[in-house]
Order: C-alpha cells, then structure tokens, then sequence
C-alpha cells in the first residue's frame, strides 16, 4: 500500500471520535483494500455554500462525525473571529443526524458558546426561524434534504456579520463560505478541540410560534380534500399542525410516506421531482376524489403538487407552473416588494411582475441568494422551491408554501376555478412558457468539468438543428449577476437552454424554456429538443 496514504489514514483513525468508522478503516487497512481507502481518502469534502452534503461512511471525503466535527471547529474559529456566541442546531430523521448534532454541540459548548437544540427532528424551515427568533448568530441543520439515503449533510445559516454583509438568517453566499472554509482547513486535529456539555435542548415554544405565524397565511379556509405526503421526512407533524391552526380539514395522507424512515423505502430517490416519487401519492388522490395533492421532500423546505387536469387527468405540476400560480397569486393580492428567480427559473415571473409594475431581480440557482433581495414580496427557484413569507422565513419553506397553495386553490374553488385556469390566464397574457429540466447523472465530477472546458474552448454552433443566436458564459456573465459554473445558450426560435453542475449531487443539468402560443406547440417543439440535448450532454 501506498506509504503516503497509508500514513494519512493512520493518522485519520488516531483522531476519529467514532470508533465505529475508526474500526471500518483499520479493517480494510488490515485487508490492504487501497483502491476503497483512495475513494475515502480523496479530499476534505467540500464546504460551500450549500455547507457539506455527501455520502455517509469513513475518512475526509464521506460525512462523518470526524468531518462534521472539524467543520463545526472551522464555525467557531470563524465565528469567534467576529464576536458571534449564539448556535442553534437542527436536524432531520436520517442516518447519522443525531451524532453529527451531538458533534457539534460538544464542539460549540467547548468554545464557551451558548447552544441550543431543536427538541427532535423538524423541517428545515423551523431551523431557519428558530436562528432568527432566538436572535442566533448561527444556525445549523443537519441534513440532506433531498438526496439519496446513504447522503447526510451540514446547511449553515448565518446573521448579520463583520464581513460587511447583512444576513437574516439566511443562507450563506460567497465569500463567508470561502471563509468558513479556510478555518476548516486549518483544523489540524481533534484532539486539540475543546468540548463541552453544556447545551438547551429547547421546548415547543420556538416551533408553536413557527406554526402559528405560518398558519396565518391562510385567514380564509375550506373544505378541499388534500392528499399529503411527507416522502419518508419529517414533515408530517408540523404540516398537520399548520393546517389544523389555520382552519382547514385533516390532509389526506399517504400512509406509507408519512413517518420519517431514513431508507427511503418507497422511492428510488426521496424526491417529489423524480419519476415514480409521488405515484403513491396520485393513487390515494384517485382513491379518495381528491381536490389536490401536496409533497414536501424529506426536510420540508421544498413543495411539490399534483393537479387534476381536465385534459388529461392527474399530473404533477412543473416548478415553474408552481412558481407562477404563486406569483400571479401575490401580484394581484398584494403588489408591492420585489419578485426574484433563479436564471434556470422561467422567464414569466419577469413578465408577471412587470404587468403588475413590481420590481423584479433574477439571480444565480440557490435559494440564498434570493434571501438577499431587499424586501422580497415573492421568489422562486424551478426545483420546487417558494418563499411565500420571508419575513417569517427567509429561506424556501416547503410548509408555507404547501399551506399558501391550498389558500389559493380554495380561494379559486370558490369562484368556479382551478389552478389549471389560473394557469390558463397567465398562458392567454403572456404566452404559453415550457419548460423542462434535463439531468445526467454522472460517476465522476470531472465528466462535467471537461465537457464544459469542451463547449468554452469549441462552442457549439447549432443544437437539435437549431442555430445558436448567442451564447453567455456565466463564469464571465454579461448581465451584472455574480460568476458561477454554467452556459446560457440561446437558440433560434426563441429557445434558452441552460447547462450547469447541480451544487448538491454529481449531476450535469440542463434547463429547457421555449415560449409559443400554446401548450401544444410547446409540447411538440420540447419532444423535438429533448433527445438532441441529451446526445449533446452524453
């Protein structure tokens, strides 16, 4: 075995704190299993602004609690640096959660910190809150959202700063990550961390005022019959609570989804995009005559819903569609602040918002940046996820949403509508907006690194026999948005493609938006480019 790596490995087991992972290394060790030791040995798993997220196991580059506890002793490094002394942590149900939260709080009590901890796995929208109602400096949430179930990971939500940028309890953006970032390197060891035991596990207070603020959102309530499911995760019991609150009749839940079970075993990937994830969920809709149906992913700060269409029975609805519903909703209900997307979002929020004459700002992919809008009446990103009330969250919030959702479809039910004909009244105004969201999963990272270096150094000129008309390399964008990894490609015939790594799993995405009369024509010219996108990612 290779004697450079073998030392670093030795060294590893040394200062684990598990001895569980500790073990599994000094065995294949012993078994002199050097390939397996390279894959968890390749780097420090990256801290970014999505904090830490990858697969659970031994060594630097899985999720562990020697990572997670190096990575909390960067968070007091940095945090000391700038008088911060206040930490809440949370978690959700999946595998390692409770130790990682352990980890952290023993290493922010060892500073000297005032810690707190949610009472038991919660949504990730009741962390977001609790950082801000407890006047935290810091906040954590140990999860994954919605990964793959051998994943775990580490979402950092910080306060106002002495790096010049206000934050409200928002998610971190560059540079504090890079910050972060270097303090965690600078963790040699450990050994050397003090730890303490002196931590509050909270009471229902913080989550009760959570639920009474979210139920707010909805003064008006009915009597639809909503189907619910929680995708295994921990939103079932904060989203019965928000809807009881606020008026409306018990959801309809999908049995087999609603406790959080960290094997996921119902779904090939605990997520309400993927094909398959809500089939269980359509089949109870069917079953009980449904009006609607929700999905939350496995932490709840993302929304999903399913319609049933006159044309062609239940379906789900895109994110776009979803983000659209919202916000035609909020334009003509409350039309002040500012609307903000995402750049792979579509481009009709910017033509809502400006029928209304409301300010609108389109920014990089990543919820955290839309937290950075000043007084943000309404944002969406395209991967299903809302802010339909930052001042009480200021993150995406998969519960507000769902119950701001169910508002609206009652509102309309009242009037002889559906969301489906909201949907229609934006399409006759603006034109009907497709889009499509293409992933490829990948093995290795590098794959996507070389294509795109590929498509920078020889740009394509023509895609699914379409001219390119112009194309805009975000590493350098022309738009005054900040730099990030991706092409903005424009197509003749109106046609926007989008290419980027995902920030959270090895995936090469590709974002679709063609805008025509109807959704028939939007429908035939998507079948047309799906195919070619995919070879020409392949």
């Amino acid at each position: 075995m290779n004697a450079q790596l073998l030392a670093e490995v030795q060294d590893w087991i040394a200062d684990d704190p598990d001895p569980k992972t500790a073990a599994e290394l000094t065995k294949l060790v012993a078994a002199g299993d050097e390939a397996t030791l390279k894959k968890y040995f390749a780097g420090f798993l990256q801290f970014g602004t999505a904090g830490l997220r990858g697969p659970i196991g031994p060594g630097p580059s899985c999720m562990n609690r020697s990572v997670v506890g190096r990575t909390a002793a960067g968070l007091v490094a940095y945090m000391k640096e700038r008088g911060m002394k206040r930490v809440v942590i949370g978690r959700d149900a999946r595998y390692g959660s409770e130790d990682f939260t352990e980890e952290s709080a023993q290493i922010f009590s060892g500073a000297g910190f005032e810690v707190f901890i949610l009472p038991r796995p919660l949504p990730t929208p009741v962390l977001a809150f609790a950082t801000h109602e407890l006047n935290c400096d810091l906040g954590v949430m140990v999860t994954a959202s919605h990964n793959p179930p051998q994943d775990n990971g580490y979402k950092v939500y910080i306060g106002p700063t002495a790096d010049g940028i206000e934050y409200a309890a928002s998610q971190i953006i560059n540079p504090t990550d890079g910050f972060i970032a270097k303090e965690i390197d600078l963790v040699n060891s450990l050994r050397e961390v003090p730890r303490g035991k002196s931590w509050s596990v909270l009471d229902d207070a913080v989550v009760e005022k959570y639920i009474a603020r979210t139920a707010a959102l909805a003064p008006r309530h009915g009597s639809l019959k909503i189907v619910y499911t929680a995708m295994h995760g921990v939103g079932t019991e904060t989203i019965e609570q928000v809807f009881a609150k606020a008026g409306f009749p018990n959801l309809i839940l999908v049995t087999e989804q609603a406790e959080p079970d960290p094997d996921f075993p119902t779904v090939a990937f605990p997520n309400p995009e993927e094909p398959g994830a809500i089939d269980l969920a359509l089949a109870k809709a069917r079953e009980v005559g449904a009006d609607l149906v929700i999905a939350n992913d496995p932490d709840a700060d993302r929304c999903a819903a399913a319609v049933n269409d006159p044309s062609g029975g239940w379906r789900m609805l895109r994110g776009d569609e979803l983000g659209i519903i919202f916000g035609e909703w909020i334009a003509r209900s409350q039309p002040s602040g500012s609307f903000g997307n995402s750049i792979v979002s579509s481009s009709a929020l910017r033509k809502i918002a400006a029928h209304y004459v409301i300010d609108f700002k389109e920014v990089l992919t990543g919820f955290k940046w839309l937290a950075k809008i000043e007084d943000l009446a309404f944002g969406y990103e395209e991967a299903i996820g809302y802010a339909v009330d930052s001042k009480t969250v200021n993150d995406k919030d998969g519960i507000s949403a769902a119950l701001f959702l169910a508002q609206i479809a009652t509102d309309l039910k009242a009037d002889g509508k559906t969301l489906v004909d909201l949907l229609n009244e934006v399409w006759a105004r603006h034109g009907f907006h497709g889009t499509e969201q293409i992933s490829i999963r990948v093995s290795d990272m590098s794959r996507i690194t070389e294509l795109l270096a590929g498509l920078r150094k020889n740009p394509p000129t023509e895609i699914a026999g379409r001219a390119v008309s112009s194309i805009d390399d975000l590493a350098a964008p022309k738009d005054g948005l900040p730099p990030t990894d991706g092409l903005r490609i424009w197509l003749d015939g109106g046609v926007r493609v989008i290419i980027r790594p995902s920030g959270t799993e090895a995936k090469m995405k590709c974002y679709i938006e063609v805008i025509t009369k109807d959704e028939k024509s939007a429908t035939e010219l998507l079948s047309q480019l799906r195919q070619p996108l995919k070879d020409f990612l392949a």
